[in-house]
């Protein structure tokens, strides 16, 4: 016999529940159809510039590396080098010896002391200071002046190796900083590519129209810190709409250290190869109201990023990876301070 029971009803806590659950859902819906659609590009764009300021920081940690990797190698060729003009001199000293030893020898007089010389390390022998009364003085003399050279090159062939060994290390470090540059501007490129070709064409009209601005920017009449600034400057603003490329430092394309170093350098002033190291190349200046044309400019904590001051609150910088060399409001940055050259 059929059953004819009325179905259970929901419980009054249940239809809470799933009309609470539904109103959200619809709540939602609406939320994202009037989502700013803008809103992914702006997160985007954030994440960017978060990530090209990271690649910045590796860069300036790269020259540093790389500077330091030039010193250890011509340090290496160097030394190398001197071994080879020492080994060159000892091999010239040994020769002479022998040729007194072979004159004894054909004379029917060589002295047993050269003998056993030539055929040991005088190191050893001249400890055995009883057998130098068997030389001659100027045997003697050689045989101090071998055992001299050999200490040397013994020294030199160590400091040579100890050397290498460093060189080996900072090429190592080299490779590991270059490859998180490289992974952070990839990573960059990666968000670019989730945009629209709109929303990247937008970006891009708007970096341009930043390079652009330097044909209006209004440096005022500052005068400059020196001659030698001014030089830089200059030098500098040939150089405006080349491209950023890290860890390049001219003439073509530039890192913001490899901008200023070179325009120091066509003033005829050397500067250090990295941000942190040029921010120790004059006089600080902590107040922005006391900066002048040429001075260098700081920024950020750790001083991962230079530029030119310009004058009226402006700016001449390499600024980021995708952007050309151009001027910009010192304030767009977390100023630290400047230096006098």
């Amino acid at each position: 016999m059929a059953s004819h029971r009325r179905p259970k009803q929901p419980s009054r806590t249940r239809v809470t529940v799933l009309t609470a659950t539904a109103a959200a859902a619809v709540a939602l819906s609406s939320q994202a159809a009037h989502a700013d659609p803008s809103q992914s590009k702006k997160d985007v764009k954030s994440e960017v510039d978060k990530l090209y300021g990271e690649a910045e920081q590796a860069t300036e940690k790269y020259n540093g590396v790389k500077e330091q990797q030039d010193k250890l190698q011509k340090e290496v060729d160097d030394l190398q080098d001197k071994v080879a003009r020492g080994q060159d001199e000892l091999n010239q000293l040994r020769k002479g010896l022998g040729a007194i030893a072979s004159g004894q020898y054909r004379s029917g007089s060589i002295d047993p002391s050269v003998q056993l010389f030539l055929s040991g390390d005088p190191d050893t022998y001249l400890e055995k200071a009883a057998t130098l009364d068997q030389l001659s003085g100027k045997q003697a003399d050689q045989l101090r002046t071998i055992a001299d050279k050999q200490r040397r090159l013994a020294q030199e062939r160590a400091e040579a190796a100890s050397k290498i060994k460093d060189l080996s290390e900072t090429r190592k470090s080299l490779g590991e900083k270059k490859d998180e540059i490289k992974g952070k501007l990839a990573k960059a490129q990666e968000l670019l590519n989730t945009l629209t070709a709109k929303e990247r064409e937008a970006m891009q009209a708007a970096d341009d129209r930043a390079n652009r601005s330097n044909e209006r920017v209004n440096l005022g009449d500052d005068v400059p810190a020196s001659q030698r600034g001014a030089a830089a400057l200059s030098a500098a603003q040939s150089k405006i709409g080349s491209p950023y490329v890290w860890g390049a430092t001219g003439p073509s394309s530039f890192d913001c250290s490899g901008l200023t170093s070179w325009a120091y350098a066509q003033a005829g002033q050397s500067l250090p190869r990295t941000s942190q190291e040029q921010a120790n190349a004059g006089t600080r200046i902590y107040s922005q109201s006391a900066l002048k044309p040429g001075d260098l400019v700081l920024f950020y904590g750790d001083l991962h990023h230079i530029g030119l001051y310009a004058g009226n609150g402006t700016v001449l910088h390499a600024p980021k990876p995708g952007a050309a060399v151009r001027y910009e409001s010192i304030n767009n940055m977390p100023f630290q301070f400047g230096v006098r050259v």
